[in-house]
């Protein structure tokens, strides 16, 4: 971590400790304020799409209720014209899609969510020549409709089937028909690749619109998990197909359909059945497309050409690992044109780098090198030579975005503003809106050109800057320590408004710690983070530490908890503890953690195997045992249950209930889809069994997030209470 942190965050200590921070009429913060009020969440620019000319991008506001899509000058930032209007139009949509001639919208509305990332909704068809509108599907609700980009088709999923309308003929044209609930699924992901593989739509339309590519899901040997949904006199069932640790997988074929010849060709992707097939590309030529495949372990990655017509596949380049091969789900592969090869991230040397290859598959060259990560390929100009990407070259804390030649010279950092960045890139890589923010600056959405000079700044939350000076608080102060073994940790310190070094304060700790994921990073705060403010606020001090595991810091530090998930992890989180306990300031007799997720199978492990260092842990949506969790993200760290047993069951909480001697408050919702009830079911049997005393609460029909109406009031409020209480 570079020193400039410890530097910013004691001028801000000293700046708020010596001015308004404890002026007496500031406010304190209430958990009404961050809970309900949401006080403190920044303003960002919605709905913003680049437009073909790459003078103009789009943008979707709210006018007296209705939405309305705006076209933006990106050379002077101001609006030139109103291109879609609800209120015109008489209808509420949320979303919008061009085709690429921009002569075509496609409206979406009435969103019903299915699970995290997928939906159905109503899609309406705009022509903005004409101000026509058709509503597809008669008004039945449909999935990911994504026009063809010859402007003549729109493509869609509805019950399990792939579409799509000949918007010259009006024709609909079915082009599976085997598609079934629990059974088979056609262009849409099933749960476990919606949840672990970032992806819904599962289709996609070759550059010519003559051809479509899409992922069949074959799920009927996929075991069912059942939900009851309580409310009505007697319960609702319902039935999922959810692959456990273990477990048998949906069967993943890739198909092309020909729209032309109306004949479908399956893509030879092997002998091997129980594999993943989570990405798909067109290249330039129309007729090959890229496969990646990853093995069940997913120690090894294939990167498959195939052809259209015949469906024969070339494996062009492979990459294993003793642990886990990266495979970048975040979309981190791009062809070059005109045959120039295609461009990719790897891990191989330690680090995640950007790699060119050719055609073939042979190395041209790695692009960036050193002791830092890309984490997202942005775009390439291949006529300028340039990759864009976004790295922690600056600090594994932050985000920075650089600009570099093809031959991996002349690097040129483009976002010098301190904090965590997201890029939001032209598709002719002229301009970028980069939305950026640090612990004490709010979100800056800001529209710049291809070297970095600002243009406008589309959003300042100058109103909620003002905000803020109404009340007291400490924003985060970073810090590292070292554990036994020489490892250096990050962590950010959240101290009471009126703090004393003179005194003792208890402390909760708040975890997440799962692979790859960072908690310690220089942004501005969500709710929950808000809430750790209130805390301060009330006398707490805050600490969340990045354990051995979490990202940002190369492929040894996060692959070292592989095979046995819990053990270092844990480790780090009690030797924090222990850190934490030896500063005069803290009350050694008093440190807590908590935390959701991966976070409640920590604070879970760290109260159990640490009793001696916590006095109370929350834990929130707890996975209790990986055998309960799903084959895609589990086998990736653990490999399976048959050949990890004790990689399983070492570091169950269920197995380690004996342990627990300190204050424990286990919080599920009974719908979450993803980390099963069943999971603090088993957990509270082992706990009774054990004859330990605990407090528990469930919230019906919640999913993962436990939200809806009343009830992140209500948790939030709940697990106020238990740390005032019990802490």
């Amino acid at each position: 971590m570079k020193r400039y942190y410890k530097i910013q965050a004691f001028l801000v200590y000293v700046l708020l400790f010596t001015t308004s921070g404890l002026a007496q009429d500031n406010k304190k913060l209430t958990l009404e304020a961050v809970i309900k009020d949401q006080v403190f969440a920044p303003k960002t620019v919605q709905g913003i799409n680049w437009m073909k000319d790459g003078k103009y991008y789009s943008s979707l506001k709210l006018v007296a209720g209705f939405p309305q899509v705006v076209r933006i000058n990106v050379a002077t930032g101001e609006e030139s014209e109103v291109l879609i209007d609800g209120r015109e139009l008489g209808l509420n949509f949320s979303n919008y899609a061009f085709n690429p001639e921009e002569s075509m919208a496609l409206l979406t509305s009435e969103v019903e969510p299915i699970y995290r990332r997928s939906t159905k909704a109503i899609y309406h068809l705009l022509d903005l020549k004409t101000g026509s509108l058709k509503e597809l599907e008669n008004g039945d609700k449909i999935s990911y409709a994504t026009l063809s980009p010859d402007n003549q088709k729109v493509a869609y999923v509805k019950e399990n089937n792939l579409y799509y309308l000949d918007l010259k003929t009006n024709n609909k044209v079915q082009v599976t028909r085997d598609g079934a609930k629990n059974a088979i699924i056609n262009g849409a992901a099933d749960w476990v690749y919606e949840e672990e593989f970032s992806m819904s739509k599962a289709f996609f339309w070759s550059n010519d619109g003559n051809k479509l590519a899409y992922i069949r899901f074959d799920e009927r040997e996929v075991p069912v998990f059942n939900m009851q949904k309580w409310g009505a006199l007697y319960p609702e069932d319902e039935h999922f197909k959810y692959p456990k640790a273990g477990e048998k997988n949906a069967i993943v074929s890739i198909q092309i359909y020909n729209l032309e010849k109306e004949q479908t060709q399956t893509v030879d992707t092997g002998a091997d059945t129980d594999i993943y097939l989570p990405r798909m590309y067109w290249a330039e030529d129309n007729n090959t497309l890229a496969v990646i495949r990853l093995n069940r372990l997913q120690n090894q990655m294939d990167i498959l050409f195939a052809d259209s017509q015949t469906g024969e596949t070339k494996n062009i380049l492979s990459e294993t690992s003793d642990t886990y091969v990266d495979m970048d789900y975040n979309d981190n592969f791009l062809f070059l044109p005109n045959g120039d090869g295609f461009i990719g991230t790897s891990e191989k040397d330690g680090f995640k780098h950007v790699y060119q290859y050719d055609l073939e598959g042979k190395l041209i060259r790695q692009i960036t090198k050193g002791d830092w990560e890309v984490t997202e390929l942005v775009a390439v100009d291949s006529k300028a030579g340039k990759v864009y990407y976004v790295s922690t070259e600056q600090s594994p804390l932050e985000r920075h975005f650089y600009s570099i030649n093809l031959n991996g010279k002349k690097k040129k950092l483009l976002t010098p503003q301190e904090g965590t960045h997201s890029i939001n890139m032209s598709p002719d890589q002229q301009y970028y809106i980069d939305a950026y923010s640090t612990v004490t600056q709010p979100l800056q959405v800001v529209l710049s050109d291809k070297e970095g000079k600002e243009i406008k700044v589309l959003e300042d939350n100058n109103a909620l800057q003002e905000k803020m000076k109404e009340y007291a608080y400490l924003p985060k102060e970073f810090f590292d320590f070292k554990t036994i073994d020489g490892t250096s940790l990050n962590g950010y310190m959240i101290k009471p408004v009126t703090f004393d070094p003179s005194k003792t304060y208890p402390v909760l700790m708040y975890v997440y710690g799962g692979p790859g994921s960072q908690n310690v990073m220089n942004n501005w705060g969500s709710t929950r983070d808000w809430w750790h403010q209130h805390l301060a606020a009330e006398g707490y001090i805050v600490v969340g530490i990045d354990n051995r595991g979490t990202g940002g810091r190369g492929r040894d530090f996060k692959h070292s908890t592989y095979n046995q998930l819990g053990k270092l992890e844990t480790e780090d989180q009690i030797a924090g503890a222990k850190y934490l306990a030896e500063l005069p300031y803290v009350d050694a007799s008093r440190i807590g953690i908590w935390g959701w997720s991966y976070g409640g199978y920590m604070s879970s492990l760290a109260l159990m195997i640490g009793n001696e260092t916590f006095k109370t842990a929350m834990a929130v949506a707890p996975v209790t045992s990986w055998r309960y969790y799903d084959t895609i993200y589990t086998e990736r760290f653990l490999q399976t249950p048959q050949l990890n047993p004790a990689g399983y069951d070492d570091f169950s909480p269920i197995n380690h209930v004996n342990k627990l001697y300190g204050n424990f408050l286990l919080v599920h919702g009974t719908g979450d889809d993803n980390v099963h009830f069943q999971n603090s079911v088993a957990l509270v049997d082992a706990l009774i069994a054990a004859d330990k005393q605990f407090d528990s609460f469930y919230y019906p029909n919640r999913n993962h997030g436990i939200h809806g109406g009343n009830t992140t009031w209500n948790l939030y409020k709940m697990l106020t209470n238990y740390v005032k209480d019990k802490l």
